[in-house]
C-alpha cells in the first residue's frame, strides 16, 4: 500500500503497518486508519500519520523518554476496545505540541493513543488520573536525559547535538520505516 503524505511525500506500507481506530482519535473521529512513522530527519520524534489524510499527522513520542513513572491505568472499556486481556501488552504514546519556540513543547499524558500491538487496533484514552496533565511541559525533561547520560541518545540522537536546533529543525524527509 502506498500512501501520500504531506511531510514524507509517498511512502509504502505493508498492510500490517497500519493501526486501526475503531473511534477516531478525539477531534478527528472519522480518520480510521494511522501509521507511526519513524523521522530519519528527526530523531527524537516518531509520527502518528493518518493513512486517509495527508495533512494530518501528529508528534508523538513514548511517555518514558521524558517521565519515569508514568503509569496509564485503562477502564474495561479502554480494554475491551482495544482486544487487550493484559494491560501490559499495550504500548502508550503522547502526542506532542510543538511550538514556535521548541522550549515550550508539551505532551498530552492525560489522553494517550494505547496500542495494541499484536491485534494493530489503537485508541486515545482519556485516563481518569486527574494528576496527569494534559499540557505536560517536556523540553528541559528531554533535554536534562540527554545531558544525564550523553552517551544513551534519544532515538540515535548524536550527544553532542544542539538539542533545542534538534528540535525547532523539524524538515520534511523520507521516513525510514513504519514502527
Amino acid at each position: 500500500m502506498i500512501i501520500n503524505t504531506s511531510r514524507f511525500g509517498r511512502v509504502e506500507l505493508q498492510d500490517d503497518d497500519v493501526l486501526t481506530f475503531p473511534e477516531g482519535l478525539l477531534g478527528f473521529a472519522d480518520l480510521r486508519q494511522f501509521v507511526l512513522l519513524d523521522d530519519p530527519s528527526d530523531e527524537i520524534f516518531a509520527w502518528l500519520q493518518s493513512c486517509e489524510s495527508s495533512h494530518i499527522a501528529f508528534p508523538v513520542l513514548e511517555p518514558e523518554l521524558f517521565t519515569e513513572s508514568y503509569k496509564a491505568t485503562l477502564t474495561k472499556g479502554d480494554l475491551e476496545s482495544l482486544k487487550l486481556s493484559v494491560p501490559s501488552k499495550a504500548r502508550h504514546f503522547s502526542i506532542v505540541t510543538i511550538p514556535d519556540d521548541p522550549t515550550q513543547m508539551t505532551a498530552n499524558l492525560k489522553a494517550p493513543v494505547v496500542v495494541n500491538i499484536e491485534a494493530r487496533i489503537a485508541r486515545q484514552c482519556v485516563l481518569q488520573d486527574n494528576s496527569l496533565a494534559i499540557r505536560e511541559p517536556i523540553f528541559s525533561k528531554l533535554q536534562q536525559r540527554v545531558v544525564q547520560n550523553p552517551s544513551v541518545s534519544i532515538k540515535g540522537q548524536s550527544p553532542g547535538m544542539d538539542f533545542a536546533t534538534k528540535l525547532s529543525s523539524q524538515s520534511k524527509g523520507t521516513p525510514d520505516k513504519a514502527l
